[in-house]
């Protein structure tokens, strides 16, 4: 393969076959513009999101019923960028500072009630196994061996979730059942997770009583909840999007090339520009899989740059819809032995 790199400040990306491209092959050839964190760039992300969420509640608190709908998504958009501000800070892509990333980490998590020491470890193991099959930890397919050995119960839930299109709510299972739990963590992890989970709950402790006290049930439900599922809706979908299609494999783990992984498995979906911006381009995801230090702000010109030399390695970009999400979980049901997906119609089809 013969590319062409983009400007003289990286380097030329060489003729290699795919066993001996390497990742930093990958991110040698990316313009070095792109690692620049940049303290003015980031702080405006960060205040732009604060005031994001600000107007949020200020429209749930004056808006009539009827247009509710629209501000607990809007709230719960704005809030989504309080986590892409989280995830910076995770790689630590925010600041040069660790103490600062942490810090401002712990922040903006903290009204998400996400630890964010115990999402930054379990997120890092991600972005190193990335569809490595029954080891990447944010998103793995049910297998048709898994589903079968499933029993009657098991095979409803699993049939419920996927065939009724209950993807928006995988975030809410994965934050219940890992970040809560240091037990599963390492042992030298273990006091950052302890720290991080109770941040979270002192947050929790304090504001939720005084949220109903003031405003009632409905306004704890009204003004935290809503939103709150509202943002849950778009991690699920990022995560989601960004993995799945019905030519992604997962791998297994002794045939994984990790460049194949971040630069074919991973997807870049076009959303409307007020999500993107909202969400600071969390959806220019491929870059951000090539290399985690990549700041949010600089991704598009990391993306231009893996089209232009990597082009026959990046997918095709889609574009978010109604119709993207039928196609996806249309097909993407089960998971089989020969690296591909099938619907439960197919598979039942087959038996």
């Amino acid at each position: 393969m013969t590319t062409s790199a983009i400007n003289t400040h990286h380097s030329q990306p060489k003729q290699l076959t795919d066993s001996e491209l390497k990742l930093t092959d990958i991110i040698k050839s990316l313009p070095s513009e792109c690692f620049i964190q940049d303290a003015r760039k980031a702080w405006f992300s960060a205040i732009s999101s604060v005031l994001a969420v600000i107007v949020g509640y200020f429209f749930l608190a004056i808006a009539p019923w009827y247009l509710l709908p629209l501000a607990w998504i809007y709230t719960g958009t704005a809030a989504t960028g309080f986590f892409v501000i989280g995830h910076d800070c995770a790689h630590r892509s925010f600041a040069k500072r660790i103490w600062v990333n942490d810090l401002v980490g712990h922040l903006f998590m903290m009204p998400l009630i996400y630890p964010f020491h115990g999402w930054r470890i379990k997120h890092n193991y991600h972005h190193t196994h990335t569809n490595k099959l029954k080891v990447d930890n944010a998103w793995q397919p049910v297998s048709t061996e898994v589903y079968e050995n499933s029993g009657v119960a098991l095979k409803w839930l699993f049939k419920r979730f996927l065939y009724n299109r209950l993807w928006w709510i995988g975030s809410i299972v994965h934050w219940a059942m890992h970040h809560f739990n240091w037990s599963a963590y390492r042992k030298q992890d273990q006091p950052a997770i302890k720290l991080s989970v109770g941040v979270v709950v002192i947050f929790a402790a304090v504001c939720f009583p005084a949220l109903i006290a003031t405003t009632g049930i409905w306004g704890f439900i009204k003004f935290w909840l809503l939103p709150w599922m509202v943002y849950h809706f778009w991690m699920s979908t990022f995560t989601y999007i960004h993995h799945t299609a019905p030519d992604i494999p997962f791998i297994a783990a002794d045939k994984w090339n990790p460049v194949i992984a971040q630069l074919s498995g991973t997807v870049h979906c076009n959303y409307p520009r007020w999500v993107e911006f909202l969400c600071h381009d969390i959806n220019v995801h491929v870059p951000h899989h090539v290399s985690t230090a990549i700041p949010s702000y600089n991704l598009r010109l990391a993306h231009r740059s893996l089209q232009e030399n990597w082009g026959s390695y990046v997918r095709d970009e889609c574009t978010f819809s109604l119709s993207l999400l039928k196609y996806i979980t249309d097909r993407c049901h089960l998971y089989t032995s020969e690296n591909e997906y099938i619907s439960f119609k197919d598979y039942y089809a087959r038996r």
